[in-house]
């Protein structure tokens, strides 16, 4: 007799073991219709699962946050198939859920066409409308073996010959086709639809070169028809704000294959990084931080004693000169900590805060590299805090108000907080990793903000505060950081004279707001679709002549804005000025300056803005006004 405790604390009793589908009909028929899985004491299963036990029990539908999960692992199902329909000759290796979808990797003599695709979103629709339902059944490892090798799939049978003799393996059949998997499945493939193939590519086996190439077929599915249409919709946005091609539309930067991964930063790309930097300097001044600049090149020796030539050394590009062999540095903390060893500290000196815009270069793999978002040189705005463990929460605190004062500065309100807390490898005392991750969740919870926790994913020295900010088309870029290392400054002979005489080991806070500039920048470049606020604008102001009458009174304008400290340039060109209009409006430059024949007479200016929108003629000292409250209210009411 089952007694049942459903998620609101009402509590069923049943006289016999019942199926998740069972208990969801026993609550009414319109659930038991949505039911997808369920969750039993905290496990996902199916919703032909029995309970024969005392549990607590809730069931998925697609309005679940799990159903995603199960949705697409389903589907994966339905495509893997489909393709068996319609490609007999091709085996089925692997076909994991994966952000915002799935992908199923195939062996087959030819890689699949965009014809194949549709051909193949084809069939899935049509086995949808079949209503098949989907049945799990388990075997032992050596008899799925040779019943996966009696299809045929070999690749299927070798991933099952890595499985500890001993396990039972489940499998799940939709009419003629079975496949390995852990579930939990839909009961039918009525349940799904919500789906679009969107590319193939290739894939080596079990991901090394020396092997086989397959086709990586790459899907998406949804639980509903809104929800598909408006990925779908955020994925053209993505396609039109790709800050590559941005890059070149407003001539920025590029990258070519001389120096891959590295950026060749064009003037107005260049312009618009330097603003970045010199803003972000002022605030880390105004914060009570220290700028310093450290070596690019360091011996190999620092970063043995730091711990990073062990855990990074593949990552790194090293050099050698004269017998020594030293490293271009990947990250900045070691030569920070170098920096605060001069001269012996006290606990007045803390906390003492480092900051640096430091040059990093990482030796990423070149099929990772994409464009300003994934790098192999890059410039990071780091800093590094050292503190006493007492002073941990304040500083914490004193850096969240910073990161979302600058976030807002750009245009950023929606921030996502995630603090990572101990993995099973790490140093130091349970002791000092309870008071850390306290101090986080308390500088946090003290501010009233929201934070998910990730367990286990805090680095190994130390647990970490992780700042997502969220773009006006909804995609989630980590950014800001704020780590608690105890390590590293022990490692690297730190120390502190203590209240009492003591000498300490300093606790060091890695944090940054931005991370790596390029990256951001990229970010910057997709989230304004290049229509940046005005004070980011790299060129602010394009003072534009009607004829060549007013061609000297167009430099006046252009040179008085410049000496107020505004980005202004003039567009002389002898071209109709409906023409420079249109193409400065597509530039996205913020305003447009029109002097003609009675702005010269009357010594004022017409003004338009990249919108379209007319402000009517003033004088030069009340666009000054104008353009400086644009410029000082940043990105705050912009977008």
């Amino acid at each position: 007799m089952p007694l049942i405790t459903l998620p609101d604390g009402s509590q069923r009793s049943f006289d016999a073991p019942l199926t998740v589908l069972e208990l969801a009909q026993s609550i009414g028929p319109g659930l038991a219709k949505a039911t997808l899985a369920g969750v039993v004491d905290g496990k996902m299963v199916d919703a032909s699962f029995v309970i024969e036990k005392d549990a607590s029990v809730s069931i998925i539908t697609d309005k679940s946050p799990e159903a995603l999960e199960v949705i697409r692992h389903s589907t994966a199902h339905l495509l893997a198939q489909a393709v068996k329909q319609l490609f007999p000759e091709a085996q089925v290796t692997i076909g994991p859920v994966i952000e915002d979808g799935f992908y199923y990797d195939f062996a087959y003599k030819r890689p699949f066409t965009p014809e194949d695709l549709a051909l193949i979103e084809e069939r899935m629709n049509q086995l949808v409308q079949q209503n098949i339902d989907v049945q799990r059944r388990v075997l032992p490892r050596d008899e799925a073996v040779a019943y996966f090798l009696g299809l045929g799939e070999t690749y299927k049978a070798e991933i099952i010959q890595a499985i500890p003799a001993d396990e039972q393996l489940s499998l799940y059949r939709q009419g003629d086709f079975e496949d390995l998997c852990r579930g939990p499945h839909v009961p039918s493939t009525g349940k799904l639809g919500h789906f679009k193939l969107m590319k193939v590519a290739g894939a080596y086996w079990r991901g090394d070169s020396k092997n086989e190439m397959l086709q990586r077929v790459y899907g998406t599915a949804w639980a509903n028809k809104k929800d598909l249409a408006a990925y779908l919709h955020r994925l053209e946005e993505a396609e039109k704000r790709d800050h590559r091609k941005l890059g070149k539309k407003f001539d920025l930067f590029h990258m070519q294959e001389e120096a891959p991964g590295m950026v060749f930063w064009h003037p107005r790309g260049w312009m618009l990084y330097t603003i970045i930097e010199n803003y972000m300097r002022e605030i880390q001044r105004a914060n009570g931080y220290k700028e310093i600049k450290t070596p690019q090149i360091v011996d190999r020796t620092l970063w043995e004693k730091s711990g990073h030539w062990d855990k990074f050394r593949n990552n790194m590009f090293t050099v050698e000169s004269e017998s020594r062999d030293y490293a271009v540095k990947p990250m900045n903390c070691p030569c920070h900590i170098q920096v605060f060893n001069q001269g012996l500290k006290s606990y007045r000196d803390l906390p003492l805060r480092l900051a640096e815009f430091g040059s990093c270069h990482r030796n990423e793999a070149s099929g990772t590299l994409q464009g300003l978002m994934r790098v192999r040189g890059f410039t990071q705005d780091d800093a590094h805090i050292f503190c006493a463990e007492s002073m941990i929460q304040d500083e914490v605190s004193r850096f969240t108000d910073l990161l979302f004062s600058v976030y807002a500065d750009f245009g950023f309100s929606d921030v996502i907080i995630r603090i990572s807390t101990r993995p099973e490898q790490r140093v130091g005392s349970d002791e000092i990793w309870d008071k850390a991750e306290k101090a986080l969740a308390d500088a946090l919870d003290a501010k009233g903000l929201a934070w998910e926790l990730l367990p286990g994913e805090g680095a190994f020295y130390g647990p970490k505060i992780e700042f997502s900010l969220k773009d006006c088309i909804g995609r989630v870029w980590q950014c800001g950081t704020i780590q608690v290392d105890f390590s590293m400054p022990a490692r690297l002979d730190a120390q502190f004279v203590a209240e009492d005489g003591s000498r300490q080991t300093p606790v060091m806070l890695h944090r940054a707001i931005l991370g790596s500039f390029e990256r951001f920048i990229g970010i910057l470049i997709e989230h304004y679709e290049g229509a940046f606020p005005a004070w980011l604008a790299p060129e602010q102001v394009v003072v534009m002549n009607i004829t060549d009458n007013q061609a000297d009174y167009a430099r006046s304008v252009e040179n008085s804005l410049k000496n107020k400290g505004f980005r202004a340039v003039s567009d002389l060109r002898n071209e109709k000025i409906g023409f420079k209009i249109r193409e400065h409006t597509i530039q996205r430059t913020p305003y447009l300056v029109i002097v003609g024949d009675q702005e010269v007479e009357k010594g004022t200016v017409s003004v338009r803005t990249r919108d379209g929108k007319d402000l009517g003629s003033m004088t030069l000292a009340e666009f000054s006004e104008l353009l400086s409250k644009d410029v000082a209210q940043r990105g705050r009411t912009t977008h």
